[in-house]
């Protein structure tokens, strides 16, 4: 008699995605959770074009430049590897990309998750979902390093600037629920996240929609509130016992935001507040429409410099707005000058097609716009690099980010970062001579023995 042996079934490979992730790091959350949900589908990942079965392309269409960056994007994708899908805020003028590249697969908008997901599966459709069913799937997909990740507690957003067209691309304000956004946030840190990037449109404004619902967390009730929110994550720790860096960005100075100070100075919250003033001028900000009420912002800042001394206070201007005057600039100028922000980045006014701001009169010469940047430019490195040589031989706690390979000394330098910066927009502290213990993710303590205009440089204390 003769048995037979059943056919061996071997596992097929996994279909391959290769990701382009544009613009802020909210896109870039998006594109973690597009990953994550393709990953567990049975998708691989894919380091380049040419392993990828399909490549998805995150655009940014916040400014006529990023969405020209985007294009290009595409089209490089396109070029070299021909199966393209498209996402993200430019995903809304898809008539505007397919009428430049006709053959992408698919356009989707921003955060529209489902979509990309179902375009994937059309355009390469998994091959593994039978097979591994019943294996545990990883973690989620991180494009970040392991020891920082972006927190977004919302979408969209309620403003109307002027010279923005986010409600258009992302809606209004759209809060997540806080259980939700803790467990997240407690599920990084358990995965080995040191710091939280808290991130949204508008973080001050979280809650507003669901005007502020409670829900249940850890035996006791909590506000989807910004201050409830901000008071929690404090209460995480990591799993060797250290408490995370929690950074706040995107805070608008609405009044309540003078509660989470104390939280700073309490240490549960790290001393940073990144808030978009975009300018001074009563005037300039009417037109951008946006709170003006810049002598009050200025006493705010002192009373919370009192609170937490410590505290790092970022922010972002435009300049050339339509109707800038000379003088409107000038009080700006002043205003910096009394102000004293330790993190400053400017940008010249660039119209973007869909906002209000490009039917006001008295547009700004782009000569003058350039002049006016390099002047703004100047008086904020001053500034910085003063703030930054009083750090000099203070002893500051920084979280390492790189560790590199030892000189022909022996020497290994590492780059780090301290709480005044936020990772990818600030500054750096350049350690030299560290342990070979030391890996990226440690928390440490660096001596400051030196500073420039944006960078600290130290050795482990």
């Amino acid at each position: 008699m003769t048995i037979s042996t059943p056919a061996v079934r071997s596992i097929p490979e996994a279909k391959k995605i290769g990701m382009v992730s544009l613009g802020c790091p909210k896109n870039l959350v998006d594109s973690e959770r597009i990953l994550t949900k393709l990953r567990a589908d049975g998708y691989a990942m894919s380091a380049d074009y040419d392993g990828a079965d399909v490549v998805l392309v995150n655009t940014c269409g916040f400014l006529d430049s990023a969405k020209e960056e985007s294009l290009e994007a595409i089209g490089e994708a396109i070029a070299e590897n021909g199966r393209v899908i498209v996402t993200g805020c430019m995903g809304e003028e898809a008539e505007t990309i397919r009428a430049r590249f006709p053959q992408v697969l698919a356009v989707t908008g921003a955060h529209q998750y489902e979509q990309v997901v179902e375009a994937v599966h059309t355009a390469a459709p998994p091959t593994q979902g039978p097979f591994v069913d019943l294996i545990p799937q990883p973690d989620d997909v991180k494009l970040t390093p392991r020891h920082y990740s972006y927190l977004k507690i919302s979408e969209g957003c309620n403003h109307s600037c002027a010279f923005c067209i986010i409600p258009a691309l992302r809606g209004k304000l759209a809060s997540r629920r806080i259980d939700a956004v803790l467990r997240e946030a407690e599920k990084l840190v358990a995965a080995g996240t040191k710091e939280l990037l808290v991130i949204s449109q508008d973080t001050s404004a979280y809650g507003v929609d669901t005007r502020h619902e409670e829900r249940m967390w850890k035996d006791h009730p909590v506000r989807a509130h910004m201050t409830d929110l901000a008071r929690e994550l404090g209460q995480l720790r990591t799993p060797g016992g250290e408490t995370p860096w929690v950074r706040l960005h995107y805070v608008y100075p609405y009044p309540h935001v003078d509660a989470v100070i104390p939280l700073m100075a309490e240490g549960l919250l790290t001393p940073y507040l990144d808030i978009p003033f975009q300018h001074a001028s009563p005037k300039v900000l009417r037109a951008m429409k946006r709170p003006a009420n810049e002598a009050k912002v200025l006493e705010r800042l002192k009373s919370w410099r009192a609170i937490a001394p410590d505290i790092t206070i970022r922010s972002s201007f435009v300049v050339g707005f339509p109707g800038e005057t000379e003088d409107d600039f000038r009080y700006l100028l002043d205003w910096l000058e009394e102000a004293q922000l330790d993190r400053v980045g400017a940008f010249r006014f660039e119209p973007v097609e869909g906002a209000a701001a490009n039917a006001l009169p008295d547009h700004v010469p782009e000569a003058v716009k350039e002049e006016r940047y390099a002047r703004i430019m100047e008086v904020t490195e001053r500034i910085s690099a003063a703030k930054l040589t009083a750090k000099v031989g203070r002893t500051l706690p920084v979280i390492v980010d790189e560790v590199g390979e030892p000189d022909e000394d022996g020497d290994i330098g590492a780059t780090a970062r301290s709480q005044a910066d936020a990772p990818e927009i600030d500054g750096q502290v350049f350690l030299r001579n560290v342990p070979a213990t030391l890996q990226p993710g440690d928390f440490a303590s660096a001596l400051i023995e030196d500073a420039d205009a944006h960078d600290l440089y130290g050795v482990i204390g």
